[in-house]
């Protein structure tokens, strides 16, 4: 399941250009014209990430992300401003407001890859640290025993995974993005979108973090 990045962009021109780019990089996007629709759109969808400009009718950057970031559930939301304001104000304005990364136009697509995978990686390994903590005080406070080799065994068996997947897997609870995971076993990212949608069928986890969570809860992964 690709992650979901949302465009907030009143700029049909580089809102389209984006979303062609972002596309082409495995990821899922949807758009939004304005701040108003982009703030309905991140409640509705929960995105993975969050590509803002600021100056923008109906609700600018700053308005929108200093809104996000009240609701605990949007607090970790990785946000990237892309704006034609360059001044160091603006730039600490931004930061006050929430946003992670502050890109000026004009920009290089290839740099605002860079940064997305960047805060990608690092939000999905967060929020998988933080849900294994979790399981982990779970399974503390029942006193579940970590399983044997034999049980771990049984359970990729019954789960049917194939070597292949099993790499995959490995590459995924590290923190890689699709991108790096074909960089890595030299295929596609679109191949590898297909092995991550398999793995997570096949665990019944519904995205990337839950997955990881999975496959550390059930020691599939060191």
């Amino acid at each position: 399941m690709p992650l979901l990045i949302l465009i907030a962009e009143d700029d049909p021109g580089i809102r389209l250009a984006v979303n062609d780019y972002l596309e082409m990089s495995g990821y899922s996007v949807i758009m939004a014209e304005n701040g108003e629709k982009a703030l309905l759109m991140v409640e509705k969808y929960h995105p993975h990430l969050l590509i803002s400009d600021i100056k923008m009718p109906k609700k600018n950057g700053y308005e929108l992300v200093k809104e996000i970031r009240q609701r605990p559930e949007f607090r970790l939301l990785p946000v990237i401003f892309l704006t034609e304001y360059g001044s160091k104000e603006e730039r600490i304005m931004g930061y006050q407001a929430g946003c992670d990364i502050y890109l000026p136009k004009p920009f290089e697509m290839d740099e605002l890859g860079a940064v997305i995978r960047n805060l990608l990686e690092r939000s999905q390994i967060i929020h998988s640290e933080m849900r294994f903590s979790s399981g982990k005080n779970i399974l503390a406070s029942s006193k579940i025993e970590k399983p044997n080799h034999s049980q771990v065994r049984d359970l990729i068996k019954s789960l049917k995974l194939t070597p292949r997947e099993q790499e995959v897997l490995v590459l995924v609870a590290k923190g890689y993005s699709n991108i790096d995971i074909g960089n890595h076993l030299h295929l596609s990212h679109r191949t590898i979108e297909k092995y991550v949608s398999r793995l997570l069928r096949k665990t019944d986890t519904n995205n990337r973090a839950e997955l990881i969570r999975f496959s550390w809860e059930h020691h599939l992964v060191e």
